[in-house]
């Protein structure tokens, strides 16, 4: 069945909320410890960070070397139903106080610690400790950018019948308080379950971020990743694409990656950013779809191919998009030819040829925000994984929380 002659209905909806993945603290500011009422503490150093809930969420900051500060929110700060639980979380340089209220997370106080504390520096992060409550890694307030984990030559890794997915988890708050993680999903009854968390060292600046929009590829008996410099994000840097490689089994486990600038040729456009990296090797070489941005925040998508991915050239662009990402190279099943598709906000999924032609769009329904448009052939049909832009925390989160994953099957030919 040709994916241009195929209609998507939505089959299922998944949203897996963790504030806290319980177990060791791991190496990368993306920790979190939730208990009754707090106080709760992250300490590392002459470092004290404590939180609760006493009417009022709050937050209180202690760097040794100055007053310690203390952060309300008066307009967000009381509940708005019971709270049974508080959690505080360091998500990059974010530190949050949320409140569990009629079974959901809700972000009371929030503050930035850049310029206090290096939260991304390793020697630190060694030393950190929590109590009051459980603590662990941070898991997601929900997922976005999902892509399937792959083999080069573009067909999935499974397990077994299991689909593995790479995603971003989303933080309280903006960019830079999300991660990559690796998850499963069963073609047949379309449950996640989360498997690892990846976190990246840059070529040019120490620490641990959390960079994410990653696509995971099998590559004769190591592991490629390739993700999206979002883990820091600030306009006066540009965002890149980072590549790693390793002999560990990512598909499990915390792993933090040391990685190389991926240099991906932007000729004749205006460009300040790239990102959204999808990797496929052919019998000819390379091919890598990514997004080029004229400004912060209008993108567009673009096709390279090379015989190694140190030698790529630009094949194609689509400048007249404005906002349109997660390009993502398919195979189509019939043809063998290649094909590119994307997410445009406009709502809708163009498809392309390798001179990035549109040739067709995809008959799916589109959720809000930029849906990438991740396809797997099942049989009986096509199975699609998107998401959308709902959020989750409350305000004080507000943009970057999104969002649920969601899930379609082809249903007949669309015309």
């Amino acid at each position: 069945m040709n994916l241009l002659d195929t209609r998507f209905e939505v089959v299922a909806r998944r949203r897996p909320v963790d504030l806290v993945l319980p177990g060791d603290l791991p190496p990368a500011p993306y920790v979190a410890v939730t208990g009754a009422d707090g106080p709760l503490t992250l300490a590392g150093g002459a470092v004290e960070i404590s939180a609760g809930y006493d009417g009022r969420g709050w937050l209180s900051v202690d760097t040794g070397g100055r007053r310690p500060t203390r952060h309300r929110s008066r307009r967000h700060g009381r509940a708005s139903a019971p709270v049974d639980a508080v959690g505080l979380t360091l998500t990059g340089t974010q530190a949050t106080l949320l409140t569990r209220e009629a079974d959901r997370w809700v972000a009371r106080a929030r503050v930035d610690l850049e310029g206090r504390v290096d939260t991304r520096d390793e020697e630190w992060l060694a030393g950190l400790s929590a109590s009051g409550g459980t603590a662990g890694r941070f898991g997601q307030l929900g997922l976005r950018d999902l892509r399937l984990v792959t083999r080069a030559d573009g067909s999935p890794y499974r397990l077994g019948r299991v689909l593995l997915l790479t995603a971003t988890s989303a933080g309280p708050g903006f960019f830079a308080t999300a991660h990559t993680s690796v998850w499963s999903l069963d073609p047949d009854t379309l449950e996640l379950a989360h498997r690892a968390d990846l976190f990246f060292r840059r070529p040019d600046a120490p620490g641990v971020f959390g960079d994410h929009a990653t696509h995971l590829v099998r590559d004769a008996g190591r592991w490629l990743v390739a993700t999206s410099s979002w883990g820091d994000f600030d306009k006066s840097r540009p965002v890149r694409v980072l590549l790693a490689s390793s002999t560990d089994d990512l598909t499990t486990g915390v792993h933090v990656l040391d990685t190389r600038v991926l240099g991906l040729p932007t000729d004749g456009l205006t460009s300040v950013a790239v990102w959204d990296p999808h990797l496929v090797r052919t019998d000819d070489g390379w091919l890598v779809g990514y997004v080029s941005a004229s400004r912060y925040f209008r993108f567009h998508p673009v096709l390279a191919a090379g015989p190694t991915l140190d030698d790529l050239r630009m094949l194609g662009a689509d400048e007249s998009r404005r906002a349109c990402e997660g390009t993502t190279l398919h195979r189509d099943p019939l043809s063998g030819d290649w094909q590119v598709l994307a997410s445009d906000r406009r709502g809708e999924y163009p498809v392309y040829d390798l001179t990035l032609t549109q040739t067709g769009r995809l008959d799916a329904p589109y959720p809000t925000n930029l849906p990438w448009p991740t396809v797997v052939r099942e049989p009986g049909g096509w199975l699609m994984v998107a998401f959308n832009g709902q959020g989750y925390g409350g305000r004080i989160a507000g943009y970057g929380t999104h969002g649920d994953v969601v899930l379609m099957r082809s249903t007949h030919h669309a015309g």
